[in-house]
């Protein structure tokens, strides 16, 4: 189960390698556009639900959240499997299913809980009055999901804290696999030439680009390169100075070709789990990236990259300018990738899923809730 495959995100990476662990076993999810995600599902047995043949909400996910538990809820398999496998960080989680149900939570929904007016301030006004309306009755459906399930896993510290907060469970810290191989093939961009400082990054308000754009406004000697699609997209590029290209959306090739050619990454947003700093460590690339969230977990301080304490333009610039004056090793970098490979990632996910009684060594703090 995922909750919609719509965009190109870290989550959608993490099925894929989902998939990889288990190929044969069928993907259900409510929302389906092939064009709009990794080309890689074609490959898999995906099956979208009722709403998918609404073409607004593949346009838009967020036009339908009130429905999407409504869908998951009801939504019968047959025959019924042994495992059922969410991964979620809303709605996947409520398939309703006597099979034992492990699930991979991203975040607690941030619509519903702490995040939510930070989260929702940018949606339109009705979609928003919709979501606070309904949220009494979706948090209650969303903690019967969450207890429904045999064992819980998350990405990282921080949201094992959220899941705590918000259902009472206890979450296996299980930190997802890097999948940009840096060994794979690499097509330069037309208009780009190497030597830029790069942001990949979903265009969305909490990922605070418009502070990452501000901050290069103040260093016009360097270039900057936004890769990533989202609603803040036709914002950005209407603000952005002659220094900072909105790519918008890459190819994997174009993306390596990208981590490969860039002095270093930047990260300002408020992340779950940080995993475009390893991604550019896969390529000896440091990175400055916010001192909160995730990011506290994936890099390592002053050996990986480096740390800004608020997202703010001068901030961010003055750790941007740090960060190209600093020596970094490449092999140090590389190190600390390779400690996310995939491959490791499908076999202690496979121990996990194949039953109950299998433990994983060494795989993070954290326990789960036993199975019922």
């Amino acid at each position: 189960m995922h909750d919609y495959l719509t965009q190109r995100g870290g989550a959608e990476r993490v099925v894929l390698s989902m998939l990889k662990a288990f190929p044969a076993a069928p993907l259900y999810t409510s929302l389906y556009e092939p064009a709009d995600t990794y080309p890689e599902f074609a490959a898999y047995d995906i099956r979208p639900m009722w709403p998918n043949r609404v073409r607004a909400l593949r346009a838009d996910h967020r036009r339908g959240l009130p429905i999407y538990p409504l869908a998951f809820s009801h939504l019968h398999l047959d025959p019924e499997p042994d495992v059922v496998l969410c991964s979620s960080s809303g709605f996947a989680h409520g398939v309703r299913t006597t099979a034992r149900k492990v699930v991979y939570c991203y975040s607690p929904p941030r619509w519903l809980y702490d995040k939510a007016p930070s989260y929702l301030a940018a949606w339109p006004l009705p979609l928003r009055t919709a979501c606070r309306v309904a949220s009494p009755g979706l948090r209650a459906w969303d903690r019967r999901s969450a207890l429904s399930a045999n064992r819980y896993l998350t990405s990282s510290p921080g949201v094992a804290a959220d899941i705590l907060k918000a259902y009472g469970l206890e979450a296996t810290v299980f930190p997802p696999p890097i999948q940009v191989e840096a060994a794979g093939e690499r097509q330069p961009i037309e208009g780009l030439a190497p030597g830029f400082v790069l942001c990949v990054s979903r265009l969305l308000t909490y990922k605070n680009i418009d502070a990452v754009v501000a901050a290069f406004r103040q260093l016009p000697h360097l270039r900057l390169v936004v890769v990533g699609e989202g609603p803040e997209r036709k914002r950005l590029t209407a603000i952005a100075p002659s220094n900072v290209t909105i790519a918008g959306r890459v190819s994997e090739a174009e993306l390596r070709w990208l981590y490969a050619s860039c002095f270093g990454l930047v990260s300002a947003g408020l992340e779950d789990f940080g995993l475009t700093p390893i991604e550019g460590a896969a390529f000896g690339k440091p990175v400055v990236a916010l001192r909160a969230g995730g990011f506290l977990d994936t890099v390592i301080e002053g050996r990986t990259g480096l740390f800004f304490d608020a997202p703010s333009a001068p901030a961010i610039a003055a750790a941007v300018l740090s960060m190209l004056a600093s020596p970094w090793s490449s092999a140090v970098l590389v190190d600390h990738a390779d400690s996310y490979a995939e491959l490791d990632f499908i076999l202690r996910l496979r121990s996990v899923v194949l039953g109950p009684s299998v433990e994983v060594a060494d795989m993070g703090s954290g326990t789960s809730r036993a199975a019922s």
